[in-house]
């Protein structure tokens, strides 16, 4: 890929407004849904293992969870609704205890009642896993829960170790589905059954799997959603090849693809199918951000990597890189539009944001000739895919170049990309990070220099007390001022890493598919229960 594409690129016309779901419709029971998962398949289908957004969109419709994002509302970060619960419960013993009612009457797709020692039994299994057993983010929940149990067969308590505010959001996990005490149980299947077995209690009932190929569903006559779900059958075709989806879609056989296409492909098919094409957009939880490894000279010098953030143009550069790749939004390390996240005014006192990128400009070289590295030559690690990562990457490259630095693009498949971040083999990375439910508090973790996906990173007390003190703070309003001084440690006075821009999610779709909402996430609100079909417009 050359420079000029990216320049030429940038002329394109601006993007399409996106387009709300639609409202004030009366809703049509009926139909199939075909849609597609851009992957392969996925490498299993257990969503307390897995972290990969094939898993949700081939195994969500077919779950339960405790408590979910609002579906009706997926775009708010703090908005969170039952799924399995009766009631979103008030907090106890100051703020450290939480008792949640469970849903008489809901029944596995087996037969078999559910009650709370599956919902307890199945937090159990994610939060605190046998050994052998891999939980993807029981890391994380082991650091806020300490006990989980279920007194009766109507309720399930979570006992914290501490009041916080990352609780909730980290239990409207969409991975979080809630499997059989039984099977969990049970010597012989145990926990590794649900890796290559389905079996829950969402709106869809599992009805068959082509690896490689599809997995389908049929409506849940039993569901516990009064009316829900609206399709008869769903039907998730794996398509890892965006020119597939697209001509999928565009022929009508398949009517949406969930994650998200690039701008190009939304252009296309609204100017050859026009009103038969719906869009929706989003500010999208993720993030390209640039890791440096500090094991490595000169990036070992916070004025270097100071110097590198200082010099990328982000609030230039955004508008113009949002018309051709899957980035759009200026923001720090927190996603910005959610409470913790930094104002404008806030962010521009950083650097790397500052508004005057001449004067930006002018202090990464003054920093860059106080630490004797003008003119310096290095490699950008970045991964071998175009949307948004090649993008960024020739961007960068242009960047550095304003301020007399040589890089050049190391581009790497998937797998090689992996192994030379975790080998150390490095010295400055484009590595974008997504999340699920926008939890600012657990998010930013990526950054702290223990976690392990900060490859650069070497130990800093000053940061991990920063961030416990604001992990364990419950006001609001001091959470969000201790959140902006981490932001600014992290990102200037000690440049770990940065933001560069944050992604923007955007789904086209045939115009017949009506209920679903988008949200700043392609994990959650994927069960598929609030889509019908425009019955009319299909057969047309």
């Amino acid at each position: 890929m050359k420079t000029t594409l990216l320049v030429a690129g940038l002329a394109v016309a601006g993007a399409l407004s996106a387009v709300p779901a639609q409202a004030n419709e009366t809703p049509k029971h009926g139909g199939t849904l075909t849609y597609l998962i851009p992957a392969d398949a996925p490498p299993s289908f257990d969503g307390h293992r897995e972290e990969t957004y094939a898993t949700v969109h081939a195994t969500a419709p077919f779950y339960s969870v405790l408590i979910r994002v609002n579906p009706e509302n997926p775009a708010s970060p703090t908005d969170f609704v039952c799924d399995l619960c009766t009631a979103m419960p008030k907090p106890t013993d100051g703020g450290k205890t939480y008792t949640f009612k469970i849903r008489q009457g809901v029944k596995f797709a087996d037969g078999s009642p559910l009650t709370a020692y599956d919902v307890a039994a199945s937090w159990n299994e994610i939060t605190f896993p046998p050994q052998g057993v891999l939980s993807a983010r029981g890391t994380d929940y082991r650091d806020l829960i300490a006990k989980i149990e279920a007194p009766d067969a109507n309720t399930v308590v979570f006992h914290l170790k501490f009041a916080t505010a990352a609780f909730l959001p980290a239990l409207a996990d969409p991975f979080a589905y809630i499997y059989e005490k039984k099977i969990l149980d049970d010597p012989t299947k145990g926990p590794h059954w649900y890796e290559k077995n389905i079996l829950g209690s969402g709106p869809f009932v599992f009805s068959g799997y082509q690896i490689g190929q599809k997995i389908t569903g049929d409506r849940n006559p039993n569901y516990y959603h009064k009316g829900l779900p609206y399709l008869d059958h769903i039907v998730g075709i794996f398509a890892p090849k965006q020119a597939t989806r697209v001509d999928a879609i565009r022929s009508d056989r398949a009517a949406i693809e969930f994650r998200g296409l690039p701008p190009s492909a939304r252009d296309q098919l609204k100017q050859e199918l026009g009103n038969k094409i719906t869009v929706q957009e989003s500010p999208w939880n993720c993030g390209s951000d640039l890791f440096f490894n500090e094991k490595k000279k000169p990036f070992d010098d916070p004025r270097v990597r100071r110097a590198l953030s200082l010099a990328i143009n982000r609030w230039g550069g955004a508008p113009a890189l949002s018309k051709i790749a899957i980035v759009k939004t200026v923001g720090g390390i927190t996603f910005p539009g959610s409470p913790l996240a930094a104002t404008k005014s806030e962010l521009q006192q950083m650097a790397g944001f500052w508004p005057d990128i001449n004067k930006s400009r002018a202090e990464a070289r003054k920093l860059l000739k106080e630490a004797g590295a003008e003119g310096i030559s290095f490699e950008l690690l970045n991964r071998d895919v175009d949307q948004p990562y090649k993008y960024v990457g020739i961007w960068l490259v242009d960047q550095w170049s304003k301020i007399g630095l040589h890089v050049t693009q190391r581009i790497l498949p998937t797998g090689p990309w992996f192994a030379a971040m975790r080998s150390g083999n490095f010295s400055v990375v484009h590595y974008p990070i997504c999340h699920a439910v926008v939890n600012p508090l657990l998010d930013v973790q990526p950054y702290l220099p223990a976690s392990a996906e900060n490859m650069g990173g070497t130990p800093d007390a000053q940061e991990m007390d920063m961030y416990n003190k604001m992990l364990h703070e419950t006001d609001p309003t001091k959470q969000h001022a201790e959140m902006v001084a981490f932001e600014k440690y992290v990102m200037d006075t000690k440049a770990h890493a940065t933001q560069i821009i944050w992604w923007n999610r955007i789904v086209p779709y045939r115009s017949y598919v009506k209920g679903w909402k988008i949200s700043p996430s392609h994990y959650i609100n994927q069960d598929l229960s609030n889509i019908w079909l425009d019955q009319a417009t299909v057969s047309q």
